[in-house]
């Protein structure tokens, strides 16, 4: 990531009125946080994280296939819907159900999934991002629509883990 695609992610998160932001990546962690008695957002470079012998094939702006997958993260949704686990977005970006726009959606509500399936891509400063379950269960509700941006920490499935 250079510094134009860092300024470009400030102006992003300064634009949608998200208070804090965390990204991390393969090699680096940035934290945004935005407000307090200044107009411009503040950004912190938490940590560099050394990296491990990477395969030859997969450099950092590689395909979405070879990139590293951010982990969704679950918790559980409110009142009727508490026996459903939630699947909420990682990280910020632009929401789509399907590889590429000629391919089928990579899940369907009533889907089965195991731990490690693709269940949709979160495009984010034209890096797309596999997001993959870390569940396994069957989709109940897919509750974002297809090309929509998405913030940090949204719900993006309710997913039945019997």
């Amino acid at each position: 990531m250079d510094i134009k695609e860092i300024q470009n992610l400030i102006k992003f998160v300064a634009k949608s009125g998200a208070s804090e932001v965390k990204l991390e990546m393969e090699d680096f962690k940035i934290t945004i946080r935005t407000g307090g008695d200044s107009n411009y957002p503040e950004t912190t470079i938490v940590q560099q994280i050394p990296m491990a012998q990477a395969p030859a094939a997969a450099p950092m702006a590689a395909a979405p296939a070879a990139s590293t997958p951010a982990p969704a993260s679950e918790a559980a949704p409110k009142s009727d819907d508490s026996k459903y686990i939630t699947i909420k977005s990682p990280i910020i970006g632009t929401f789509y159900r399907k590889p590429s726009p000629d391919k089928p959606a990579f899940v369907e509500v009533g889907t089965s999934i195991k731990k490690g399936d693709v269940l949709c891509v979160i495009e984010a400063m034209k890096l797309f991002n596999d997001i993959e379950s870390e569940v396994s269960g069957k989709i109940v509700k897919i509750l974002v629509d297809d090309s929509s941006p998405v913030e940090f920490d949204q719900p993006l499935f309710l997913v039945d883990p019997s």
